[in-house]
């Protein structure tokens, strides 16, 4: 026998069973338990609060939602299509154990102001878990910039060698992407954390409901202010990807270093063998999977936002069965952020540095051009002239295939008279680093207070 519908008095005859597999949500939707019964319990007692129903019914039917919370989380139920959703299976279980007064915990709702919160409350938690992620990817970082403080390496404009930087500086941009990053969470939970309860379908209700009691009960900081809005809108899913997705591109960024970095032609780094696996027919492989994989899953993150912006893009106002398609793309780039924020944070705490091969990556080659152009334009050399004349000097060392620090004194003084026995001095990698000492620079004054200012917070 069929399974009688909440929506059926309407409907002559069953469900097409091919409908009923294709509209239900439950398989995914699911994971929404406990968000669908907390707030179905703020609900109920805010209708008691409001003498919509009596104070027995509602103790009654919240102990019935907690006894499905605990057969839900111990796997004691199995699910039917026939359920539809999340929340039709709670509430039907759920009247099952308490009989008729079980009927009356929808009053005053509709499954779209209630999937709208449920969708909120979950993210909520998404986005408090990302956020508490992110802090330990940055304390991480931070204990290796001052593990690693003094090491130098090569900068990088163009995928060229350019400046020398200290590796410490080098670990903290990545430090200020992932500020930024929970941050844009941090903004992202501000919009969710709204309760559209109390929307109804899309026009309110005519039950003399206390939402801002509800809002209040869930922890919320207040209530959609349009009910049209608030059962339409899923701007705030948008903004998680959205944020999800800069994360993303965060992480692929760093990984793709790891990955060029330990590999044998920079040899800057070793990443943990526990990280890594081998290959099925070349015995020496070792292949950094987990940088590798962080970056490959930054595309499906892409995809969720998009997917979810497709769908929104062209829906009219209220509510629409196309907004069903919001929580698969959600809960995927939930789990994925949240993976590769843990993989990352692996890969930080692993890694080995050669600051050897790295000190010798800045030694060969030209690094340290820019610090003779301004040698230069210090001795009162106008420094578009005084680069002109730098640029010169780096073609003769190609030409007789030398580095800036094999050149002699009188190599460079026939490049310009102002050359002096200084120029060693203003050449060198240790010069050219300590020197960048403005706020944000690489020298290490600069970093060594931007590591204690990081320390402090």
């Amino acid at each position: 026998m069929a399974k009688k519908k909440a929506w059926g008095g309407r409907f002559e005859g069953g469900t097409d069973r091919f409908v009923e597999s294709f509209t239900a949500s439950i398989p995914y939707d699911i994971q929404l338990y406990r968000h669908d019964i907390t707030g179905s319990i703020a609900h109920v007692r805010m209708l008691a609060k409001q003498k919509i129903v009596t104070a027995a019914e509602a103790a009654a039917i919240e102990k019935g939602l907690l006894a499905v919370l605990e057969e839900i989380a111990g796997g004691k139920v199995t699910f039917d299509l026939a359920d539809e959703d999340v929340h039709m299976a709670v509430e039907s279980r759920m009247t099952q154990k308490v009989g008729a007064a079980g009927g009356k915990l929808h009053t005053g709702r509709s499954r779209n102001d209630q999937v709208a919160l449920d969708l909120r409350l979950y993210l909520r938690d998404a986005i408090d878990e990302t956020v508490g992620l992110l802090g330990v990817l940055r304390t991480r970082l931070v204990e290796r910039a001052e593990q690693y403080f003094g090491v130098v390496m090569p900068g990088y404009t163009h995928v060229q060698r350019a400046q020398p930087i200290l590796f410490s500086h080098h670990l903290l941009a990545y430090h200020e992407m992932f500020t930024r990053d929970a941050e844009r969470f941090a903004d992202a939970r501000r919009r969710t954390n709204v309760s559209p309860l109390g929307a109804g379908a899309l026009a309110g209700t005519t039950f003399p409901l206390d939402r801002n009691f509800t809002a209040r009960t869930l922890g919320m900081d207040g209530v959609c202010e349009n009910s049209i809005d608030a059962v339409s809108d899923r701007d705030f899913a948008l903004d998680f990807l959205h944020a999800a997705s800069v994360t993303m591109m965060h992480l692929s960024r760093m990984a793709e270093e790891m990955v060029f970095w330990s590999s044998t032609e920079f040899g800057f780094l070793s990443l943990p063998d526990a990280l890594c696996t081998g290959s099925s027919i070349m015995p020496q492989k070792k292949n950094p999977d987990v940088a590798e994989l962080i970056r490959g899953k930054t595309g499906r993150v892409y995809g969720n936002l998009f997917n979810l912006m497709t769908i929104m893009k062209g829906l009219p106002l209220a509510y629409n069965r196309d907004m069903q398609e919001d929580k698969e793309p959600v809960f995927d780039s939930a789990r994925t952020v949240r993976d590769c924020l843990i993989g990352a944070t692996l890969l930080i705490e692993g890694m080995s540095v050669d600051e050897q091969r790295m000190r010798d990556a800045c030694d060969d080659g030209f690094l340290t051009a820019t610090d003779l152009a301004d040698y230069l334009a210090k001795k009162g050399i106008p420094f578009r002239k005084a680069h002109e004349i730098t640029g010169k000097v780096v073609r003769y060392c190609e030409a007789e295939g030398k580095r800036l620090k094999d050149l002699s004194l009188a190599e460079l003084k026939k490049f310009s008279p102002k050359v002096g026995e200084d120029v060693r001095d203003a050449i060198s990698l240790s010069h050219s680093v300590k020197m960048r000492n403005t706020r944000g620079g690489t020298g290490p004054d600069a970093v060594r207070k931007r590591l204690e200012a990081l320390k402090s917070k």
